[in-house]
């Protein structure tokens, strides 16, 4: 028996009511998207903090983050060496001064990414939820600044078709850059405007206004300084991507592309600020990572792993040095120093 079509009154009654809920949603999800001040933290279910598990933080195969004891003599951390499991998942993790970020993939129907601002326990200060696939991510040495970097297309450096968003968050004022493309940028001297200007691999100084970062305009790549209150950038040399401050400030780890059309077409190198002298590290595998400098004299980055889809950390000595590469932990990625009290 078919029941008796709705009086016009009710159809009405029925879509205002249908049109509330689904209005209702979109907001909420909107709030919850952009910001979780004012509700409940969320916090890391093992207990465990920067200040409690001082070391070498890195995101383990399935993207749970470890931290896992770390000693600038090498003798602290080795393949397999225990480490503690804070409950976060990140597809990347970085840690730094009073702040950590933590980028994953959001699920939905679109590709997009949810970027988590964290405190020194671990809890959530901040979440914001934008399109593309997680990439790269920082933070400054202080923990003010955070950064990260998205493919939008493509999924690999490699290609010529690949795409990036790259955002900033400063956690003090709050506010968010979603896409630094907005840039003043002066190539080579010279106030400079393309569609094709990508941006990736941000790395802060310690006064929370200057960071460097890639460029990517008519195939060429480009180290460019950044100034967050003038933001205005320009470049500093060509054929540098994703750069890594030191602590001291005063050398920046890049990877350098030295095989064009080639498979593998990197290979690490230190730049001289003052000097702008290029030194070759002592490793010769390419490396598409952005390294993480884990004292004055280290640097660690990510390799691929034995296993379809994993990847090692291994580190090598920043400068010339008789000393090779050395395997730090298996099936690792996002390698992150954190010392005791920020």
């Amino acid at each position: 028996m078919s029941l008796p079509p709705l009086s016009l009154r009710a159809r009405i009654t029925a879509l205002t009511a249908a049109t509330a809920v689904l209005a209702a949603v979109a907001v909420g999800y909107t709030v919850a998207a952009a910001d979780d001040d004012g509700r409940k933290p969320d916090s890391a279910t093992a207990g465990v903090t920067l200040d409690e598990a001082p070391g070498l933080y890195h995101a383990a195969r399935k993207g749970d983050v470890r931290a896992a004891p770390y000693s600038p003599s090498g003798t602290g951390t080795a393949a397999g060496a225990r480490s503690r499991n804070t409950g976060l998942s990140c597809d990347r993790f970085y840690a730094s001064g009073a702040s950590a970020v933590c980028i994953s993939s959001h699920p939905g129907l679109a590709q997009k990414t949810k970027v988590r601002v964290l405190d020194r326990k671990l809890n959530t200060r901040k979440t914001v939820v934008v399109g593309g696939i997680p990439n790269r991510a920082r933070v400054s040495p202080s923990g003010r600044m955070v950064a990260w970097t998205l493919f939008v297309s493509g999924d690999s450096y490699a290609s010529s078709s690949f795409s990036t968003r790259t955002g900033i968050l400063d956690t003090r004022t709050g506010y968010l850059v979603k896409n630094v493309e907005t840039l003043q940028l002066y190539l080579e001297g010279r106030r400079y405007h393309a569609p094709d200007v990508n941006y990736w691999g941000i790395t802060f100084a310690d006064d929370d206004n200057r960071f460097y970062a890639t460029v990517a305009t008519k195939g060429k790549t480009y180290l460019v300084e950044g100034d967050m209150k003038t933001w205005k950038a320009r470049t500093l040399r060509r054929n540098a991507e994703c750069p890594s401050l030191s602590p001291d400030g005063t050398r920046i780890a890049f990877k350098k592309r030295v095989r064009e059309g080639a498979r593998d077409p990197w290979r690490l190198h230190v730049l001289d600020l003052r000097t702008m002298r290029e030194t070759p590290v002592a490793e010769t595998r390419s490396v598409d990572d952005q390294a993480a400098w884990l004292d004055g004299s280290t640097l660690a980055y990510a390799l691929p792993g034995r296993a379809k889809g994993a990847s090692d950390i291994w580190t090598v000595p920043a400068g010339p040095s008789a000393a090779g590469p050395r395997l730090l932990l298996s099936d690792a990625s996002s390698p992150s120093m954190v010392v005791a009290g920020g």
